[in-house]
């Protein structure tokens, strides 16, 4: 009888011991029995180091962790498990695959929410009002980000070598020097071509200096002031001319119309031209 006692409080501890250790184990992992957990879905292309139990924080605070992780032809999707109701993530939201160290470490998800302000009273994520436009609801997928270890920074390196190695970066790049050193050696002549033209233009420049200074010289002595009261008095002698010019023509047409005049004049030249043809028969 003692004995079967005895055995049943050893079994009793040790079940005791696994249930307290599970419990503390779940809850340094950041996974809380109660009915307040709700999930979501983070899509990875690749998250590696990434597995269940993984800590999930947000803003640096563990609020929950990795529960599953789900294998599909076009990714891979994490069911993150989160222990607090009152977290409300703010489209646009994505979780990032991050490590103690950038050369490794422990691997976690940090969720990380646009920090925009949303209205007051606004429905939790585990409620049936939630606005998916705005928040992250429960069920939700949200977009991933993998991890930047030094292994995929590496990898990424090498691809990119490849990439350039099958584009001919090279020949691009040699074809790309020919076409500059082409591109100079055009540019020289063009240079040497304008110089020449310089040359050339230089006489007809000289002798526009020389029209310009001749120019000069003209309107410096139009602008003395004896020359200007010459030519101001050539003016007015020609105007007075003119003048008299045109008063004369009146007269002459005043003289052509009398016609006693006119008859006398052509008697007169009648009579001398028989004088002439006598006197010089």
């Amino acid at each position: 009888m003692r004995r079967t006692l005895r055995d049943s409080i050893v079994g009793f501890s040790l079940l005791g011991g696994i249930l307290v250790f599970t419990f503390f184990y779940s809850w340094i992992r950041g996974v809380k029995l109660s009915s307040k957990n709700w999930h979501l879905f983070a899509e990875f292309n690749n998250a590696s180091g990434l597995s269940k139990k993984s800590p999930v924080t947000y803003r640096g605070i563990l609020v929950g962790s990795v529960e599953d992780i789900l294998f599909t032809n076009e990714s891979i999707q994490a069911k993150i498990v989160l222990n607090n109701p009152n977290i409300i993530l703010a489209k646009p939201s994505f979780a990032k695959v991050v490590t103690n160290s950038f050369l490794g470490g422990d691997v976690q998800v940090a969720l990380e929410a646009n920090q925009k302000t949303l209205p007051q009273n606004i429905a939790k994520a585990t409620s049936e009002d939630c606005n998916s436009k705005l928040i992250t609801c429960k069920g939700d997928t949200i977009p991933g980000k993998q991890l930047s270890s030094l292994s995929n920074i590496t990898n990424r390196i090498n691809q990119l070598l490849k990439e350039s190695n099958q584009a001919n970066l090279l020949e691009n790049l040699v074809n790309s020097m020919e076409q500059f050193d082409r591109t100079q050696a055009n540019l020289d002549e063009l240079i040497y071509m304008s110089k020449e033209a310089t040359v050339n233009l230089k006489p007809l420049i000289n002798d526009i200096q020389k029209a310009a200074n001749h120019l000069n010289s003209i309107l410096s002595t139009i602008d003395d002031e004896e020359t200007l009261n010459d030519v101001k008095l050539t003016l007015n002698a020609a105007r007075s001319i003119s003048t008299k010019v045109d008063n004369m023509s009146d007269d002459f047409e005043k003289l052509m119309n009398d016609k006693k005049l006119t008859k006398s004049i052509r008697d007169l030249t009648i009579g001398l031209a028989k004088f002439l043809n006598e006197v010089y028969p």
